[in-house]
């Protein structure tokens, strides 16, 4: 009797033709370069820079005030747009500059794994995560997390690498500086990504080398470095910053996010608190469906005696998730991009073992089939992308009303917001942003009425809110509501 499995057998040719590495460069650059095109036609256009973006921004921009940056923070995705920031304020010169470095880095996360992987599968896998929703419009984003999937990706290749070749210099190198890009990025993330390699090195062949663990620790010390030396410099220790940093998420422990973020892929960048009804639920589809291919490819690549090629990005997409799905109260879908590159890979294997399958006058079938699921699949996410950059043009034409009714008003810099919302729109006010409460409290009532004795100072309170005691004498002027926000009304104290 033919076992239910035997669709997910590739043929041999594919699995060992080794003239077909020679072929990955070109479907690479095909898939990356089709990337970049759906970045720019669909994200960069107009978005504008989101609440997170403009802390990571003003870090290293020349005409803005650096934002209070928090505990869970890391610096990496602020070096990376230092380039353009320092340089122009312009966002749509930062967006093409993100979307053309995310487009190199993912041809290069997946150029490592070309002696590994067939080109076809690999090309359908880079495929298959460059038209997520949440990875094109993370791309262009001043934002970390598609870059740590992008060092999580080449981490594990290199690995591979280097357990299956002791020569291979190079994939050592590689395999330290990719969990250093991911700790640079998400300190958090490299952990969760070195503690599986550390223990899978015990049982993959060749993995038993003390150069590969010293790979490993070297490149969390690299990427985590500066993160914890800044713990001791700013915020009283690791430990500190950590609890600092949990607190912020709400506190971490045990939380099922599962159902958070199935609700949130119908284009939810946040979803927090989560209690919003499930809509759009086409968009969760592929979520549900996930598995089924992945563990297919999983067997796939086992018979093809390629398994570690398919178990090891399972074992770590699995470490990857945990946090985001068991142990936060919300959901935000980048935070699983590492998770979904990831998977990429032995969900490949599983499709391409449907297309490649021996099953006689049902074949066309089948393929029709598999490539009907991916176009619609494909069709889904292209249109949640774009409900997301609608979205996206619609704040930044708000907060750029904001801004000019608080130039109209006296407010230009050097200047300080304060109050709802201060971080965006003193962002795109140029001004100093501080908070006299919550996590992000950086100065005291004191401190604000001080700073007005020297500058233009604004309290945006939303309509129908009264103002902190401090600022109820002070000018106030009215920000009309938009589309998409809600009005403010801004109290105002200038010098004199």
């Amino acid at each position: 009797m033919t076992s239910p499995l035997t669709a997910f057998r590739l043929p041999a040719r594919v699995m060992s033709d080794r003239r077909g590495t020679q072929r990955s460069a070109p479907l690479l650059g095909v898939v990356c370069a089709a990337f970049f095109l759906l970045q720019v036609t669909l994200t960069v256009r107009g978005t504008g820079l989101g609440w997170d973006e403009t802390v990571y921004t003003s870090q290293v921009s020349g005409s803005v005030p650096a934002a209070f940056f928090s505990a869970p923070r890391a610096r990496g995705i602020s070096f990376l747009a230092a380039p353009v920031a320092e340089l122009t304020t312009s966002t749509t010169a930062l967006r093409l500059w993100l979307a053309a470095l995310s487009c190199l880095a993912l041809y290069v996360a997946l150029r490592v794994w070309r002696n590994l992987v067939p080109p076809p599968v690999l090309a359908l896998a880079g495929g298959l995560f460059a038209t997520l929703w949440i990875t094109i419009s993370y791309g262009p984003q001043v934002m970390p997390n598609l870059w740590s999937a992008y060092g999580a990706l080449a981490a594990v290749g290199c690995f591979l690498r280097a357990a299956r070749d002791r020569t291979d210099r190079a994939a050592l190198a590689g395999l330290c500086l990719a969990v250093a890009l991911t700790g640079l990025m998400r300190p958090p993330d490299a952990v969760w990504l070195v503690a599986p390699l550390a223990v899978a090195a015990l049982f993959v062949p060749g993995g038993r080398r003390p150069l590969l663990w010293a790979a490993l620790v070297a490149g969390l010390a690299l990427g985590c470095g500066e993160w914890v030396i800044e713990a001791y410099t700013r915020y009283g220790g690791l430990t500190e910053r950590l609890h600092r940093g949990s607190a912020m998420q709400g506190g971490t422990g045990w939380n099922f996010a599962v159902d958070d973020q199935i609700r949130a892929l119908d284009g939810r960048t946040l979803c927090r608190p989560c209690d919003v009804p499930w809509t759009h639920r086409r968009t969760a589809l592929w979520w549900f469906v996930l598995p089924l291919p992945a563990i297919g490819g999983a067997v796939a690549a086992a018979r093809a005696g390629r398994r570690d090629t398919a178990l090891l990005p399972l074992l770590v997409a699995s470490s990857l998730a945990v946090p985001y799905l068991f142990m936060i109260d919300y959901a935000a879908p980048r935070f699983l991009l590492p998770a979904y590159a990831l998977l990429a890979l032995p969900v490949a294997y599983g499709l391409w073992a449907l297309l490649t399958a021996p099953v006689g006058r049902l074949r066309p079938v089948l393929v029709g089939l598999v490539v009907a699921a991916l176009c619609c699949h494909v069709a889904v996410q292209l249109s949640v992308t774009d409900r997301v950059a609608a979205t996206s043009r619609a704040m930044r034409t708000a907060y750029d009303g904001f801004a000019d009714d608080l130039h109209a008003h006296g407010v230009r810099p050097p200047c300080l917001l304060t109050g709802d919302h201060a971080v965006p729109m003193a962002f795109y006010a140029g001004c100093a942003s501080r908070q006299t409460k919550g996590q992000d409290t950086s100065i005291t009532p004191a401190g604000v009425v001080a700073a007005a004795r020297t500058r233009p100072v604004a309290v945006l309170v939303p309509t129908h809110h009264r103002p902190p005691s401090y600022a109820r004498t002070w000018r106030r002027v009215h920000l009309p509501d938009s589309r998409h926000t809600s009005g403010y009304n801004a109290y105002i104290k200038s010098p004199g």
